[in-house]
């Protein structure tokens, strides 16, 4: 009994010092911000500097822990329903012009002949010159109903024309794209977590299985995650009913609970391969680590992002809010895939990773082994391939989108998506294109010659490797000249899906990439060989072992 009762003192006395020292914080962090606020040389914008203190606070924690002042609560709705009201478009500043990127089909820009590069000079009569991509969005968004006038110009017409968009509430689709691979394959892209996540995908499998589709591609890259809910809904629909999806585990153990299956699934046997990539972070990774963990799909692609952390809201004064994370979730082994620990920083601040000698092993379903603490290793490892300089300078420098403008405007139609090809012909016409831009770059063989020519100049050897040094410089110079020629298929392949998204849309760009995308290719071979399937799903098979988590060492594992 006396223990108890010192057991129960001690305590008592250690959440008062806590108490003590947060009202102690908050009274120097008062007694600061009025003395800074009255004798600061420059006036001082109260709520700014209040955010900014808070935001460097919050940032001490985890990048997702934020706070949400009352004027960002509506882009935050958006983000977590998918829903606002607006013209469906996408605006974007460009060397100072107010350049339209897309116009999603069937919503009120597209409807009213907004195309993408138009530039935009002025919304309802407010120049745009100088506003921020923020501003522009403000000016852009409102009531449905409500009507905004747009003065833009366009590639190949003389004088600027004004475009009127009745706004409309925009639906931001969960899957933009779903459609059949081959008379057996079925595909469809999940982008995101929003509300109606789950009924989405469960159409978009139903449909496909109407079209004939007897195995699945999966496609959940760079998908960053959403509502934990739609995460589960999602993952149900191919497994049983009753098993475990996810569970949350935090400080306030009132909060932690386990999500299951509660609804009947809708297929459990259709063969499925999930592409992942370095950018599936969250929700993504609950709901392809939970088909990995029941050996329900097999996963191609990269491994995911490793965001094992949960968020909740909380209503703070003046309609303002906060994001914290207040649990990390477990998937069906037991895992949690969190990558960065937040809760140890180096004496710099800096973060680590979970080593790989820290890492847990966990057994799948059928007993294949997987690890926590870095994201979801896919089961068939395919690299996202590096594109050249030369193609990157022309993404950067919107030099395909431009002349995909200038296509556009000068070709009436176009063959289907999946059929459009660019001619020899047609591919010379867009190098003479560029004859007068700056494509001007630095190879990495370009900056290590300049790193040597410098380490030589300090050294005082320079006279001595001048002439080789020169000789290779020219060498490189004349390959860098050859680049457009050289990377012709991957540029040419760039420009294909850029234009044909100019026709057919965000579906028509989706489907122009699929005989070039080595994932999906990678995923088609996988589902059209039955035994490869099957096996990378079973431990202890050739398959199974070349998986990139069973080239790990299982020391100190757990089961």
């Amino acid at each position: 009994m006396g223990g108890a009762g010192l057991l129960v003192s001690f305590r008592a006395a250690t959440d008062n010092e806590r108490y003590f020292e947060i009202a102690k914080n908050l009274d120097i962090f008062a007694t600061l911000f009025k003395e800074v606020n009255t004798y600061y040389v420059d006036e001082i914008p109260p709520a700014k500097l209040v955010k900014t203190g808070i935001d460097a606070m919050l940032k001490s924690l985890d990048p997702y822990t934020n706070y949400i002042p009352e004027d960002d609560i509506e882009d935050f709705r958006t983000m977590t329903t998918g829903q606002y009201g607006g013209i469906g478009a996408v605006v974007q500043k460009r060397n100072n012009k107010t350049v339209v990127q897309a116009a999603y089909e069937g919503y009120p820009a597209q409807k009213a002949g907004l195309l993408p590069g138009d530039e935009i000079l002025t919304i309802n009569g407010v120049n745009v010159d100088k506003k921020s991509n923020a501003d522009i969005s403000k000016l852009l968004k409102g009531q449905a109903n409500s009507q905004v006038k747009l003065m833009v110009t366009r590639y190949g017409q003389d004088a600027p024309v004004e475009i009127a968009i009745t706004r409309d509430k925009i639906q931001v689709d969960n899957v933009p794209y779903y459609g059949m691979l081959t008379p057996e394959i079925g595909y469809f892209q999940l982008s995101g977590f929003t509300v109606d996540a789950g009924k989405e995908v469960r159409l978009a499998v139903a449909k496909l299985k109407e079209q004939g589709a007897k195995k699945l591609i999966f496609d959940i890259r760079d998908n960053p995650g959403g509502l934990l809910n739609e995460a589960v809904n999602i993952s149900n629909l191919f497994v049983d009913k009753g098993k475990d999806i996810v569970s949350t585990k935090g400080k306030v153990s009132d909060w932690n609970k386990t999500y299951k299956a509660l609804d009947a699934p809708l297929d459990t046997q259709i063969p499925i391969v999930v592409i992942t990539s370095n950018r599936s972070a969250s929700a993504s990774e609950i709901v392809s680590g939970v088909l990995q963990d029941y050996d329900r799909a097999v996963l191609v692609g990269e491994r995911t992002f490793g965001k094992g952390l949960v968020q909740a809201t909380r209503p703070l004064s003046y309609n303002s809010q906060l994001k914290v994370t207040t649990a990390k979730y477990y998937i069906p082994s037991g895992r949690c895939i969190q990558e960065i620990d937040y809760s140890h920083r180096a004496d710099d601040g800096t973060l680590g990773k979970v080593p790989d000698s820290l890492r847990t092993a966990f057994k799948t379903l059928a007993g294949r082994t997987v690890y926590d603490g870095g994201g979801v290793a896919p089961d068939v490892e395919v690299v996202d391939r590096e594109i050249a300089d030369i193609t990157r300078v022309l993404l950067q420098k919107s030099y395909l989108f431009d002349y995909a403008t200038r296509y556009r405007s000068e070709h009436a139609t176009i063959a289907p998506a999946r059929q459009f090809k660019l001619t020899d012909a047609d591919y010379q016409k867009f190098v003479d294109y560029l004859k007068n831009k700056d494509i001007s770059y630095s190879t990495d063989a370009e900056k290590a010659l300049a790193d040597l020519t410098k380490k030589v100049k300090d050294e005082k050897h320079y006279d001595d490797v001048k002439t080789e040094l020169e000789a290779m410089r020219r060498k490189v110079t004349v390959n860098k000249a050859n680049d457009l020629l050289r990377f012709k298929p991957e540029i040419r392949e760039f420009l294909e899906q850029e234009i044909v998204s100019r026709y057919y849309f965000q579906k028509g760009g989706i489907e122009a990439s699929f005989d070039d995308d080595p994932n999906i290719l990678m995923a088609q071979a996988v589902l059209n060989d039955a035994p490869r399937y099957s096996a990378l799903l079973r431990p202890g098979t050739l398959e199974a072992k070349a998986r990139p988590e069973a080239k790990r060492s299982t020391a100190g594992g757990r089961q």
